[in-house]
């Protein structure tokens, strides 16, 4: 199927999801998430009608770039190495993996511009996952204030690869207090008012849980490095 196929019946399951819980699906944002793919792939869901592209590697992202430039709205999805912060500052439009103060000191650094930022947080606490811990956080945020082009948008987390959708509907669903406990700061430059969460085995149960950004990649523009 073609990723314009594959994008009506992921729409449809939006417009389901958001009809159970009652959301507008003009608030969920899908990301195209192009790192297993070419650029032509990426090409191809951009004229399909996706802005938002999401890469996890730098040299993936510049690439792309080269050939969809900032027509494209670029998400940086994956764990950031502060030493690769200066080839992609410019270029993408959010970081969705800020979880450390080096971090944000390397973006206060080299970009010229405001980034939004999600913080990522490791709800489920598992030890192959990236983010911060949630007892952290208020500290986190309140800390980020030192670092002016940084703006928190919202929060980011990845669910347990898992069958039990329990377990899963509990990880966005902890992300969604948190992210209300943040708002509740009232910090200027942490609004906090967006989620990313959702991937393609998991994005309607996010739906339901409040997600405004969901990462959607094998089943919306394949993997073509199988």
């Amino acid at each position: 199927m073609s990723v314009k196929e594959n994008l009506e019946g992921i729409r449809t399951r939006i417009t389901e999801a958001c009809q159970r819980v009652g959301r507008d699906e003009k608030n969920i944002k899908i990301i195209a998430v192009t790192k297993y793919v070419s650029s032509d792939t990426a090409k191809e869901a951009f004229e399909a009608g996706i802005c938002n592209l999401g890469e996890n590697r730098d040299d993936g992202l510049l690439a792309k770039w080269e050939v969809l430039g900032d027509r494209a709205v670029w998400h940086f999805i994956g764990s950031l190495q502060t030493k690769k912060v200066k080839n992609v500052i410019d270029k993408v439009n959010y970081i969705h993996s800020l979880d450390r103060l080096s971090l944000a000191k390397e973006i206060q650094k080299r970009s010229t511009n405001k980034v939004k930022c999600f913080i990522q947080v490791n709800v489920t606490g598992e030890e192959s996952k990236h983010g911060i811990n949630p007892s952290e956080l208020s500290r986190f945020v309140e800390e980020l204030g030192e670092y002016p082009m940084v703006e928190v948008v919202g929060l980011m987390t990845m669910a347990p690869f898992t069958d039990d959708k329990d377990v899963i509907r509990k990880c966005f669903r902890d992300l969604r207090i948190l992210s209300k406990n943040v708002q509740a700061m009232k910090l200027p430059f942490a609004p906090c008012a967006e989620l990313s969460m959702g991937m393609s085995n998991d994005f309607e149960i996010a739906i339901e849980e409040g997600a405004t950004f969901i990462r959607i990649g094998s089943s919306l523009v394949g993997n073509e490095q199988k």
